[in-house]
Order: C-alpha cells, then sequence, then structure tokens
C-alpha cells in the first residue's frame, strides 16, 4: 500500500466563518505539493449535475419534515438528528451563498441552541456526547460569529467526557482514552461516540483559531490517549492479546475494526483450538473500519503508520457497496456516509479491490445513492431498522451529506 496524503474534507460547508472557517477546508500548500496517489479521471459533468438534481429534491423532501413549532427533525429528544440535517441543508449545492440562511436552517439552529445545558452540552435527555457532538458540527458552519463561545463551552464539554478510569494518566483499562455515549465515569468507551468526538474537536478548534475562543493547551484532548483505545479497537495481534486468553485474530479480520475492544456488533465467531477450549474471534466490518481509519485520520496519524496501512488494506479488500461488510444491510447509510468522509479525507481517489480491480469510489458510490432515492426525493433503510435507519429524515441527511462531499471532491 502506498502512503497517501492527507487532504482537508470540506464536510458540509461551504460558507466561511469569517474567515475562520477556510482553515477547515485547505491544506498548506507544502502539504499539497505533496501530490496524491493514483488521480482519478478528470470530473464528471454529466454525475456532477446528477448529484445537484438528487440534493436538491433531498433538500426539499428534508424541509418538508421540519417541525414547523419546535424547528426540530425526527425525535426532538436527539438534537444530533437536528444537527444531521441542518449540516445537509447548509451543504447543499444549489444553496445561494450570498442569500441569508433559509428559515428552515435558522429555525434548526435556535433548536440546538434551545437544547444548550448548563455544562456546555447541547443535549435533552441522554446520549451528550453523540448529540454534542454532531451540534458542534452544524454550528461550526453556521458562518455567525455568536456560535463561537457556544462551540468553544460544548468543545470543553467533550474533552471532559474523555474516560480514564482508575489512575488518572495511566493506561490501566482497555477502555481509557475513548468516549462513550455520555458520562465519563460509567458507560464504556466505543470507537462511533469517540470518532464523533474526534471529528468535532478537531474541526472546532480550528474553527476557533486566532479568535478569543482559540483553544488552550490545558483544555486540550489527550491525544495519545485517544489513538491507544483507537488501536485497541482494530483486529490485530497486539489488540487481541489485550482483549483476553479467550479471543484470536482471523487473517481476515486483521486490519479492521470493532465496536470497542473486545466487542464487535458483527460475528463472534469460534474457532477450534486442538488440545484446548475454542477461542473467539471477533469479525471485523465496513462501517466501523471506515470510522477507526478516520478517527486516525483526526488524530493526525502519519498515513504510513501500519494501522492505518491494515485499515485501509481491510476496506480495499473487503469493498463492496451491496451491503456494510460484515453487516448486511444494518447499518448501511451510516456505512457510506463514513465512507465518504474517510476517503475524501484520506485524499485517495482510486482504490483496488479485492481482485486488483481500479475503483472510482467517488463516482461507484454516487451512483449508488442515486440509485436507492425515492420518489419523494427520501432515503429509508428498507431492510434493516437498526441504528434508527427505518427513519427517513435520519437516513436522508446520511445520504445528502454523502453525496455533498462525493460533489465538492469532484
Amino acid at each position: 500500500m502506498k502512503a497517501f496524503t492527507l487532504r482537508a474534507s470540506l464536510l458540509s460547508s461551504t460558507v466561511p466563518m469569517l474567515g475562520i472557517i477556510m482553515s477547515l477546508l485547505i491544506l498548506s500548500p507544502d502539504a499539497q505539493a505533496q501530490g496524491r496517489i493514483a488521480a482519478g479521471p478528470e470530473p464528471n459533468l454529466s454525475l456532477k449535475l446528477e448529484i445537484e438534481r438528487s440534493i436538491a429534491k433531498g433538500v426539499a423532501y428534508l424541509k418538508s419534515q421540519q417541525d414547523a413549532a419546535s424547528g426540530a427533525w425526527s425525535d426532538p429528544d436527539y438534537p444530533a438528528f437536528t444537527a444531521l440535517a441542518v449540516s445537509a441543508l447548509i451543504g447543499d449545492p444549489g444553496r445561494d451563498l450570498h442569500q441569508p440562511l433559509s428559515a428552515e436552517i435558522e429555525q434548526g439552529y435556535a433548536f440546538l441552541l434551545a437544547n444548550r445545558q448548563a455544562d456546555g452540552g447541547i443535549y435533552a435527555k441522554g446520549l451528550s456526547n453523540y448529540n454534542t457532538s454532531l451540534a458542534i458540527m452544524a454550528l461550526v458552519q453556521s458562518g455567525k460569529a455568536e456560535h463561537l463561545p457556544v462551540i468553544a463551552k460544548a468543545r470543553r464539554f467533550l474533552v471532559n467526557l474523555q474516560h480514564d478510569y482508575e489512575k488518572p494518566g495511566v493506561a490501566d483499562s482497555l477502555y481509557d482514552g475513548g468516549i462513550g455515549y455520555g458520562s465519563s465515569t460509567t458507560a464504556h468507551s466505543d470507537l462511533s461516540n469517540t470518532s464523533r468526538a474526534l471529528e468535532a474537536l478537531y474541526y472546532s478548534k480550528k474553527a476557533l483559531a486566532d479568535t478569543e475562543y482559540s483553544v488552550k493547551a490545558e483544555e486540550e484532548l489527550d491525544w495519545d490517549a485517544a489513538i491507544s483505545f483507537i488501536s485497541a479497537t482494530q483486529n490485530s495481534e497486539a489488540s487481541v492479546q489485550r482483549w483476553g486468553e479467550s479471543f484470536i485474530l482471523r487473517p481476515e479480520d486483521k486490519g479492521g475494526f470493532v465496536y470497542y475492544p473486545g466487542n464487535t456488533k458483527s460475528d463472534q465467531i469460534e474457532i477450534p483450538i486442538t488440545g484446548a477450549k475454542p477461542k473467539i474471534a471477533l469479525r471485523s466490518y465496513g462501517s466501523m473500519t471506515y470510522t477507526g481509519l478516520l478517527s486516525f485520520l483526526y488524530a493526525d496519524m502519519d498515513s504510513t503508520d501500519p494501522r492505518v496501512v491494515a485499515a485501509l488494506d481491510w476496506l480495499q479488500q473487503n469493498y463492496t457497496l451491496d451491503e456494510n461488510p460484515g453487516m448486511d444491510s444494518q447499518g448501511l447509510y451510516y456505512y457510506y456516509h463514513t465512507m465518504s468522509k474517510a476517503l475524501a479525507l484520506s485524499g485517495l481517489d482510486i482504490l483496488h479491490d479485492a481482485t486488483g480491480k481500479r475503483i472510482d469510489w467517488k463516482q461507484d458510490l454516487a451512483l449508488r445513492i442515486l440509485s436507492l432515492q425515492k420518489r419523494d426525493g427520501s432515503w429509508k433503510n428498507e431492510a434493516s431498522n437498526r441504528w434508527m435507519e427505518d427513519d427517513p429524515d435520519l437516513v436522508t441527511a446520511y445520504s445528502l451529506l454523502a453525496l455533498e462531499q462525493i460533489w465538492r471532491q469532484l
């Protein structure tokens, strides 16, 4: 696997935040000069136009689903759903950047701000990390200076959720360095929630730079501890040894990721051992492996690090858009959404599948998502309701964010 050059992702915003937000979007000239591997074909104008039409339909659908009274989408107990919808609307390439934000976006922001808590988090009845992380991402994209202090306080809240069990500063737990759904002392860390927090911390720090809210050293996350936790969720010889004597690594899982150390949402496979008790292999799966790769990128891991290389190798060996590898249809749209972000941020234009075939992932993924859009402009996981993917508001937001990411890469 060749080294790749990381490039900044546009995420879902094309709006400068008083000049600050551009630091999210552009790498330094030195970094740009390093180039990218396997440059893809010239931009496909026809595909770009198809994506624009699809996004316009999806945006119209989302706007029609907003609760007029509260400004929320889907379940108001989960501000994260509204944050995702707002991010999708604000990232619409058809939005006139010279015009004020639409009423729907403004109402969405008002709903998010109404859910601010005294501790700085942005949540309602729970899942404080999940909700706050996604709310931060939406607020970072707003272009509003008045959101900066909200972002800064919410960012400090996330930092304080990082787990450090038993002896402070000592890696004495597999969960140290990670973040879970909420409390830093009770709920265990998991890769999905850790990645959500790292994304919000990574981009909010850039948005707050050179303002009165710039992040101070003592307000920063322990990124080394976070990398240690992320690494412990990757299927590797070192990780499996840390999980315990009952676990074993299968070659086909190496480099992929699981949900948290010693736990997968995919299959637990019993492996016979001659003269001893069987051992358990935890199957790697697609959505968590893209999440793991994305987490490494947010932590500024070197592209030649063996853990990064192993993750990319697993993803290419298991490349498919027909399912979330290892999970069938479960979490399919989260898989697409995370895939688009991870590959855009990595700077890769071309992948190679298990047969060596070259894959233009942007075209491949765009066409797949376009083919699944319903006539009313929405998307919905018809095959599985796991992780609430039977909610068309949530899945439409995922799909729009993925298409917007691809559109910008084209």
